[in-house]
């Protein structure tokens, strides 16, 4: 009897990880799980690039779209709804697909993520008072010197989460990385993981540039517009969304929201490597476009 097999594909944004999964999941006969902490949400197909209908080519994929923008959804929350999902599937299957570029997500579904102790309020009120006093530049700071491995796996300007960090820090005296329990419950099915590398990186970024671009014609800005309304919720506090926001209003012209689309992205992107490379030391790096034998 063949044994069962999860096959993680990583990497960065834009680097061909939907196609490489698909690929390997037709030739495996399995289905595909997401780890993308953005392609939950059904409201936001386009600047999520989440897998279309066309390019799913029959293959079904599993946590893409199931969650609404309106809620909040943390790397707890979907390893454990991952975790019970995947019990289910393996008594029937084989092998699975998992796919996806959020490094804190992956390491959530395969080694446990302990709960966060509430946050009181005199913590929160002090962190917000702290960043009135100090700014934007002051958080980052704070938040790479006390949590480097979040810091270089995240959006750092995102404000609310960077402020959630540092609670958790003046909170709990850990930083929020360390409740990447790996003392949660083991998964027993083997585990092979891949990575996408694009060498010279310039040619990711390259892609990155022309897919931005794409975004835009599908209809990002009107994607963004119909978000509008949500632009506080933690789906909406991302690239892509945070600099259409400025635009609509009125902070930056459209051909200046979009090239900071598309830098921020690639800062992102670099990002994304670096906490693969520190925290998967075991992923096995493919070039593009080559398809693993499993």
């Amino acid at each position: 009897m063949q044994q069962s097999k999860i096959i993680v594909i990583a990497g960065p944004t834009a680097s061909g990880k939907t196609a490489l999964s698909i690929a390997l999941a037709k030739e495996l006969s399995a289905e595909i799980l997401s780890f993308d902490s953005r392609q939950f949400f059904r409201e936001i197909p386009i600047g999520t690039a989440a897998p279309t209908l066309d390019e799913m080519d029959g293959i079904p994929h599993h946590f893409v779209g199931n969650k609404s923008i309106s809620q909040n959804y943390s790397a707890g929350m979907f390893a454990e709804e991952a975790r019970i999902w995947m019990r289910d599937y393996f008594s029937k299957n084989d092998n699975l697909v998992v796919v996806g570029g959020s490094g804190m997500y992956l390491s959530a579904l395969l080694y446990g993520f302990d709960d966060i102790p509430p946050i009181s309020s005199e913590v929160r009120v002090s962190v917000q008072n702290d960043l009135n006093e100090n700014g934007m530049a002051w958080l980052q700071s704070e938040v790479q010197r006390f949590d480097p491995d979040w810091f270089a796996n995240s959006d750092t300007q995102n404000q609310r989460r960077l402020s959630r960090v540092l609670e958790v820090v003046r909170e709990t005296g850990k930083p929020m990385s360390f409740f990447q329990s790996k003392n949660q419950e083991v998964l027993t099915i083997p585990v092979v993981k891949y990575g996408i590398m694009w060498d010279p990186r310039e040619l990711l970024y390259q892609r990155i540039n022309r897919r931005v671009d794409a975004m835009m014609e599908l209809g990002l800005l009107d994607e963004v517009k119909r978000a509008f309304a949500y632009r506080t919720h933690q789906a909406l506090q991302t690239v892509g969304y945070r600099e259409l926001f400025e635009y609509l209003d009125g902070q930056c012209s459209l051909e200046a929201a979009v090239e900071k689309i598309k830098q921020n992205t690639r800062r992102y992107a670099k990002r994304q490597y670096t906490w693969f490379r520190n925290q998967e030391k075991d992923l096995q790096w493919l070039s593009p476009g080559v398809v693993p034998k499993i």
